[in-house]
């Protein structure tokens, strides 16, 4: 008979959990709102020395006021690049050059769009809650097969099950206020 370990166990889904609405809040943190947020330029990836390069590796993002993000370049030579990068991500964002500066202004949104960004925000939420419940899928699988191969009794197997729901329910909880927040945000005018 080996030895289960429940602590092992709970250590990884938790890891896997949170790890779910760390990309929710990534992806998230992609949608535009009408408030200027670095985490809009960081996703889109620039042309630079022969390869496509993260926003950030090619300058530093600054949001200097609540409508407008900029870009300071650190070579002279890639700020068409930005430019172009930002114009062709399908932001709807419009850049000017200025130097080694590239401002952004972030034009509000019709309210239209801000529907289109909801229903966006609570599909990356569902797609956070269908890993979590993998995740809950996952470890179930692992108990039954330790109970079966007479590692856990039944008593433990219904208590472990029970600490894995409470998980599942706790993040997905999570889960919902962040898109809840996030809808606020969308929303505000």
């Amino acid at each position: 008979m080996t030895e289960f370990n429940i602590s092992d166990l709970k250590a990884d889904i938790t890891r896997r959990m949170e790890g779910a609405i760390e990309s929710l809040h990534r992806e998230l943190g992609g949608l535009r709102t009408g408030r200027a947020s670095t985490s809009l330029l960081e996703p889109v990836n620039v042309v630079a020395y022969g390869s496509e390069m993260p926003m950030n590796q090619v300058g530093t993002i600054g949001v200097p006021e609540p409508r407008m993000l900029t870009v300071q370049v650190w070579d002279r030579g890639l700020v068409g690049a930005v430019e172009k990068a930002i114009r062709d991500s399908g932001l709807g964002l419009n850049p000017a050059a200025d130097g080694q500066l590239v401002r952004v202004p972030i034009p509000a949104l019709t309210e239209e769009r801000r529907t289109e960004l909801g229903k966006v925000a609570h599909k990356y939420a569902e797609d956070a809650r269908i890993s979590v419940r993998n995740v809950r899928r996952h470890a179930m699988d692992e108990l039954k097969n330790a109970e079966k191969a007479g590692d856990i009794s039944e008593d433990a197997f219904h208590g472990y099950t029970d600490e894995v729901q409470k998980l599942t329910d706790e993040h997905v909880a999570k889960i919902d206020e962040i898109v809840a927040n996030k809808e606020i945000e969308i929303m505000q005018v």
